[in-house]
C-alpha cells in the first residue's frame, strides 16, 4: 500500500470512478512519479480509501476506489481561538495544531492584536497539507475573524483560558463536560482588562497558566494543546 494520502474534497464512496484535480495530479504524476495501475488513498470525513490510477490523460489522473481503509471518525472536539499573528509564526502554528489534534480554529481580532487580517485560503491549505501528513481524516475547520463578544455569546464549549495572572496551574478534568474544549490564546501585547472580564465570566470557563515564563502566541498554544490532550486522553 502506498503511503501517498490525498484529501478529497467530495464525497468518497466504494467503487467512485472520478478525477483529481490539476495540482493533486500533478503532485501524483510530476512529484512522487506514480504511473497507471499505481495505488494511492483518499480522505476526507466520510473516511479513508484506497484508489487506483485508472489512466493519465493530459496531466490528470482518473481514479477508481477499491477499499475502504478506515471508517469515518467520532473524535473529541478541540477547537484553538487565537490572535491572529505574522504568518510565519501563524503558518507553523496552524500545521503543528492540526498535527496535535485540533479540529477547528477560531481567529479572534482582540483590543490589542496587531495583524487583522488573516488569509483563510492558505490557512485552509496548510490544515489539509498537515492532515495528509500526520493521518488525520478529519481536516479542521477555519472560522471567519470574529471579535471576542460575538465568540463568547455564540459558541457553546469548555473554555480554557491560557491566563498570566491566574495563580492555578492545573486543568481540572473533573470540570470537562461533552462540550468541544476550547483554548484561547491571546495577542502579543495580552488580554486587555475588559477582555479578562468578559472571559472570566463566561460559564464553563477554567483559567490557568501554563508557565511562569512570558510564552509566543505559537509556543503557548502548541503547549496547551498538548497538556488538553494529556488531560482528556
Amino acid at each position: 500500500m502506498s503511503n501517498i494520502r490525498l484529501f478529497f474534497s467530495n464525497v468518497l464512496s466504494a467503487n467512485l470512478t472520478d478525477k483529481l484535480d490539476k495540482s493533486q495530479s500533478h503532485y501524483l504524476t510530476k512529484v512522487m512519479r506514480v504511473k497507471k495501475d499505481e495505488v494511492f488513498s483518499l480522505f476526507n470525513k466520510d473516511g479513508e480509501w484506497e484508489a487506483i490510477i485508472l489512466e493519465i490523460t493530459k496531466s490528470i489522473v482518473k481514479f477508481k476506489t477499491t477499499k475502504q481503509l478506515r471508517q469515518k471518525e467520532n473524535i473529541r472536539e478541540l477547537w484553538l481561538a487565537f490572535s491572529p499573528i505574522k504568518s510565519n509564526y501563524q503558518n507553523f502554528m496552524i500545521q503543528k495544531a492540526t498535527e496535535l489534534g485540533v479540529t477547528k480554529f477560531l481567529p479572534i481580532i482582540f483590543d490589542r492584536t496587531v495583524v487583522r487580517k488573516i488569509n483563510r485560503e492558505r490557512l485552509e491549505k496548510i490544515v489539509i497539507e498537515a492532515s495528509e501528513q500526520s493521518n488525520r481524516i478529519n481536516v479542521p475547520l477555519i472560522e471567519p475573524a470574529q471579535n471576542i463578544d460575538d465568540f463568547l455569546k455564540k459558541n457553546s464549549m469548555d473554555l480554557i483560558f491560557t491566563d498570566l495572572n491566574s495563580n492555578n496551574k492545573k486543568i481540572d478534568k473533573s470540570k470537562l463536560t461533552e462540550k468541544p474544549v476550547c483554548i484561547i490564546i491571546g495577542p502579543e501585547g495580552d488580554f486587555s482588562e475588559s477582555e479578562r472580564e468578559k472571559i472570566l465570566s463566561f460559564k464553563g470557563v477554567q483559567s490557568v497558566k501554563i508557565n511562569e515564563n512570558i510564552l509566543r502566541s505559537e509556543t503557548a498554544a502548541i503547549s496547551t494543546i498538548s497538556i488538553i490532550n494529556y488531560v482528556i486522553n
